[in-house]
């Protein structure tokens, strides 16, 4: 019986020591203070990198794609391509389906039909497709393929001029009048040109000569604004000559490089604005010598009537090269050539689209490979698909 006893205390003995243990194992005494300090001295030192507080931690890293990968700058040819797409669908398109066929008297005929409808004009029309047809005859062209090459190089040689460049002077400010109907784009025209003035280092002072309609100033200054260019401009109903003057004695004297005379557009038809088109053309050939270029604006989507703008305005100044906007949103791209081919007038630059960049030097190569592209393309695969069958 005390064996028992005794057991029993022992094992409540041992029970209470391992507790005991157990609970300084988990709840240790305070370290006195030099002890701690060893211990710190001996630990290891983690660096712990400083976390953007704008990223949430373990959030993928964002990359800006945009930044990281800048489109190509287009060349001229790619924008043409680009932006004529409802002209060469139209043209394109039409010469397509005639030369698929055989070369007949039909093909000839709906040649025909088809430049006129694209404003080329009933006689220049005439005149090209006959010297083309003498040509396919002299050349024993079969394929429409060929037909088609010849076509463009044909329409190469209508747009070919020596230059088609913008006059510049080599000192001195370099004057550009601008003129067109009310609606065309002129003064948005006169906009990017001088953006990309602007762009290409030169310094620009705007004229807001067109003093008759309401509001013409204030877009004009908007576009100053944007382009980083000087606007010159009087009240609403001021003499269209004296701004002229004024703007080129702001230009002169700060010495910039081109002064841009935005004028009034009114219908063309009314002989008093185009009197005073041409008073305004005479005081900056007194003022500055001569004026350099003589532009006029003319929508693409108006077709021939177009036409008869520009032989009004060449009456009253002498025009010396046409800035052709909308060229983008027209399925009629012959207009160019029934410019230069009726009034012997360059197209020099071309709207094709509403970004202030969206002004082009005109380049013939460029625009007739774009009208054509798809033609050939598809003509070909058609003369490819009969050689085939045969």
């Amino acid at each position: 019986m005390e064996a028992v006893i005794l057991a029993t205390v022992l094992g409540v003995l041992i029970a209470v020591v391992f507790v005991a243990l157990l609970r300084v194992r988990r709840h240790p005494p305070p370290l006195d203070e030099q002890t701690a300090e060893q211990l710190a001295e001996r630990a290891p030192t983690l660096e712990v990198p400083e976390l953007d507080e704008a990223q949430p931690v373990g959030a993928p890293e964002v990359v800006d794609a945009a930044a990281s990968l800048e489109a190509p700058a287009l060349s001229p040819a790619e924008r043409f391509r680009l932006r004529l797409g409802r002209a060469r669908s139209s043209l394109g398109g039409a010469v397509a389906s005639i030369f698929r066929g055989g070369i007949d008297d039909d093909v000839w005929d709906e040649l025909e039909d088809s430049l006129i409808a694209a404003d080329v004009g009933v006689e220049a029309t005439l005149e090209l497709v006959a010297g083309l047809r003498e040509r396919v005859r002299v050349e024993n062209v079969r394929s429409g393929p060929e037909v088609l090459e010849l076509l463009k190089e044909v329409l190469r040689l209508e747009l070919g001029v020596a230059d088609r460049g913008l006059a510049r002077r080599e000192d001195g400010t370099t004057v550009w009048l601008v003129t067109g109907v009310n609606g065309t784009g002129k003064t948005t025209s006169i906009g990017k040109v001088a953006a990309r003035e602007r762009a290409a280092g030169h310094t620009v002072v705007l004229a807001a000569a067109d003093t008759f309609r309401a509001a013409a100033a204030d877009q004009l200054a908007l576009w100053g604004e944007r382009a980083d260019a000087r606007v010159v401009r009087q009240e609403e109903g001021a003499d269209p000559a004296a701004v002229a003057f004024d703007g080129w004695s702001a230009a002169s004297a700060a010495g910039a490089d081109l002064l841009m005379v935005d004028t009034a557009g009114r219908l063309q038809n009314k002989r008093a604005l185009m009197d005073e088109l041409g008073k305004v053309k005479r005081v900056l050939d007194r003022e500055a010598g001569h004026v350099d270029e003589v532009l006029l604006v003319l929508d693409a989507t108006t077709g021939q009537n177009g036409l008869t703008q520009a032989r009004a305005f060449a009456e009253a100044v002498d025009v010396t090269g046409v800035v052709l906007t909308k060229l983008d949103g027209t399925a009629k791209g012959g207009i160019v050539i029934a410019i230069q081919r009726q009034l012997g007038l360059p197209v020099k630059l071309v709207g094709l689209g509403e970004d202030i960049e969206d002004l082009a030097s005109f380049d013939p190569d460029a625009f007739i490979d774009a009208l054509f592209t798809s033609a050939s393309q598809d003509v070909e695969i058609e003369q490819a698909g009969a050689t085939e069958e045969r």
